[in-house]
């Protein structure tokens, strides 16, 4: 179950991660929510 949370991000990793996310977008047909790459990012990292 997603629950929503407030976080605050440095503005370095703020344009890394919309980075990512402008790459995942373009390579989607569908959109990519910031939300999506931050899990994403997380996901990979706690393993």
């Amino acid at each position: 179950m997603a629950k929503r949370i407030t976080i605050i991000l440095d503005d370095d990793n703020i344009k890394k991660l919309r980075a990512i996310q402008a790459k995942k977008i373009k390579e989607s047909i569908k959109s990519v929510s910031f939300s999506r790459v931050i899990n994403d990012i997380l996901r990979k990292s706690l393993k």
